[in-house]
C-alpha cells in the first residue's frame, strides 16, 4: 500500500488501534479514517469492524486479535507490517473491567484485567518498537483512566491495572524520547460508550462491604447514559489531535470528571507529602551524601 497521501504527498500515518469493535477505540479509528489516515482496527471478533473497515477497502484492515494471546499479537503487527509497511501510531486501548471489593473478587477476573489492560498493552509495545527505533518516528499512546491515578473502592484491580500501565508509561517515554519516540497517557473519565452494559461484578457480595462495594453493585444498576458526561467522538478528535501536534505534554486528561477527580488525588497527595515532610527526613542515615536518583 501506498504511504503518500493525495496530491501534495503528505506521508501516511498507520495506526494500530486495539479494541477497535466498540467505544473509544472505534470512535477514534473512524476519525483517523475520515481524515485520511490508515488504520489497523483489531479486537477479539470481527463483529463491529466489518462494517467500517468495508466503507475503507483501501485504508483500512480489520483483525481479530486478543491481545493476551501472544501468536495472535505477533501475527497482527506482522500482518499490518505486510499490509502498510509500517506502525507509526499504536494505541493500547482494550480493556476489560470488574468491579467489587478487593476481597470479593475472583481471582481468574482480576488476573484477567492485568492481562488484558496491562500485560496485552506490554506484548503490542514490544512489537511495534524495533520497527519504531528503526525509522526513529513512532508514537504510543496507553489508554488509561482517571482510575489510573485515582483509585475508587470496588475498582481496585481495574485501578491497579491502569496504575501499573501508567508506571510502564512513564518509563517508556524516558527510554524512547531520545531516540525522538513519542509515549504518553491518555486519561479519559467516563466516556458514553454503552460501558455500564458491559461491566459486571466479580465473586460473591460481602456483607462487611455494604457501604462500598455494595453501594457501587446498586449504583450500577441505576446508571444512566446521561450520567456519562464524556463524548467519544470528541475524546477520539482529541485524541488524534495530540498524535498530530503533540503538546509535549505525557497525561492527557480528557473529561471535567476525570480533571476533577485526578486534581482532587493530587491536592490529597501533596497534602500527605507535606505533613511527612520531617518523617522523611530522619529517616535518611546522618550525613548522608547525594542520592543516586
Amino acid at each position: 500500500m501506498t504511504r503518500e497521501n493525495g496530491p501534495s504527498l503528505a506521508p501516511l500515518r498507520t495506526w494500530l488501534i486495539t479494541g477497535a469493535s466498540s467505544g473509544l477505540g472505534h470512535a477514534l479509528a473512524e476519525c483517523v479514517l475520515r481524515h485520511g489516515d490508515q488504520v489497523v482496527l483489531t479486537a477479539p471478533t470481527l463483529s463491529g469492524m466489518e462494517a467500517l473497515a468495508a466503507r475503507h477497502p483501501r485504508s483500512a484492515l480489520a483483525l481479530e486479535l486478543d491481545v493476551t494471546d501472544p501468536l495472535q499479537r505477533i501475527d497482527a503487527v506482522d500482518r499490518a507490517l505486510t499490509h502498510f509497511g509500517a506502525i507509526d501510531v499504536l494505541v493500547n486501548n482494550a480493556a476489560i473491567d470488574f468491579l467489587g471489593a478487593v476481597e470479593e473478587q475472583r481471582e481468574d477476573d482480576y488476573r484477567a484485567q492485568f492481562e488484558v489492560n496491562f500485560f496485552g498493552a506490554v506484548g503490542m509495545i514490544r512489537l511495534v518498537l524495533p520497527g519504531m527505533r528503526k525509522r526513529r518516528s513512532g508514537t504510543i499512546v496507553n489508554v488509561s483512566s482517571m482510575d489510573g491515578l485515582a483509585s475508587l473502592p470496588a475498582n481496585g484491580y481495574y485501578s491497579s491495572s491502569k496504575f501499573a500501565l501508567e508506571g510502564l508509561t512513564e518509563a517508556l517515554w524516558q527510554e524512547i524520547e531520545p531516540l525522538g519516540l513519542r509515549a504518553f497517557l491518555a486519561e479519559p473519565g467516563s466516556v458514553r460508550t454503552g460501558i455500564e452494559h458491559r461491566t459486571t461484578f466479580s465473586g460473591h457480595p460481602i456483607d462487611d462491604y455494604a457501604a462500598s462495594s455494595g453501594a457501587f453493585r446498586e449504583l450500577l444498576a441505576k446508571l444512566t447514559p446521561e450520567m456519562f458526561p464524556g463524548d467519544p467522538v470528541r475524546v477520539a478528535a482529541a485524541l488524534r489531535e495530540e498524535v498530530l501536534t503533540p503538546s509535549g505534554r505525557h497525561w492527557i486528561v480528557m473529561g471535567s470528571d476525570a480533571q476533577r477527580r485526578i486534581q482532587t488525588k493530587l491536592s490529597m497527595l501533596l497534602a500527605e507529602l507535606e505533613a511527612g515532610r520531617a518523617t522523611a527526613g530522619r529517616t535518611d542515615y546522618p550525613g548522608s551524601g547525594p542520592a543516586v536518583l
